[in-house]
């Protein structure tokens, strides 16, 4: 049940990451959950609002903080599509996100288990559960159709 939960959710990153690659943007779409339900959604904006700032999880942050009314994001759960980049990573710490799903791993720049392990860092005064591979081909396979047509 939970795994099916998981992919649905997934799916929903997904569409944003699509929403992202209509617009010349790298394909990376967020959700944010909280008590099973979509508070907040995002997809990577960088060049859009011409900020190095601006990917999809720390505007899915920012969303769900604002619905909240809080800068504590205790009890949810964030589904992204490529794994956090460090910045991203401790953003997720700093927000106090209880778990991250994703979908592909970024070898060159990820801050949850490829690079960096930021989130689950003992030197921290939080560390957040992690779930790798969800829906990961789907993932992988929007980023690397992006890439191709770049190139």
């Amino acid at each position: 049940m939970m795994l099916q939960k998981n992919e649905n959710f997934m799916q929903e990153a997904l569409k944003e990451a699509k929403k992202g690659f209509r617009k010349n943007e790298v394909p990376v779409g967020a959700v944010i959950v909280k008590d099973g339900r979509i508070i907040a959604r995002a997809h990577s904006k960088v060049r859009t609002l011409k900020d190095p700032t601006a990917h999809a999880e720390i505007l899915v942050i920012q969303k769900a903080s604002k619905k909240l009314r809080n800068e504590r994001l205790n009890g949810c759960v964030l589904y992204v599509t490529i794994e956090p980049c460090a910045m991203c990573a401790g953003a997720l710490v700093l927000a106090r996100v209880e778990k991250i799903v994703y979908g592909a791993s970024e070898p060159k720049t990820g801050g949850i288990k490829s690079v960096f392990k930021i989130p689950t860092s003992k030197k921290l005064n939080h560390r957040i559960e992690i779930e790798a591979g969800v829906l990961e081909q789907q993932s992988a396979a929007l980023m690397k159709a992006f890439f191709k047509k770049r190139r």
